[in-house]
């Protein structure tokens, strides 16, 4: 049984690496705002990549958690990381998006 200061010592965790996912596609994305570059192709090939290996791992994902909760040995906390690793992976250019309006960029 993990003790309370662990969960937030995992909380944080989690948090610390949402905010550099977010910062880190932000960043990736206003570089490659420009009109000719040469990665633009590469990166988006790249995240095309990213896509196809995920949605496979995903669906594994949740098939895995099915079968932990039908088991009863599934934490909630895993769920919900779950959901919210797949909707941030999936997400991830309507989010840069989003951010990317908010600050008028």
């Amino acid at each position: 049984m993990l003790h309370p200061f662990d969960y937030r010592r995992a909380a944080n965790r989690v948090a610390l690496l949402l905010l550099e996912l977010i910062c880190g596609l932000t960043i990736s994305q206003s570089l490659m705002a420009q009109a000719s570059s040469p990665f633009m192709t590469g990166a988006t090939s790249l995240q095309s990549n990213i896509l196809a290996w995920l949605t496979p791992v995903a669906i594994i994902l949740i098939m895995l958690l099915g079968g932990m909760a039908m088991a009863n040995r599934m934490s909630w906390g895993w769920c919900l990381g779950a959901i919210l690793g797949i909707a941030i992976a999936f997400g991830a250019p309507q989010i840069v998006t989003w951010v990317r309006g908010m600050f008028g960029v």
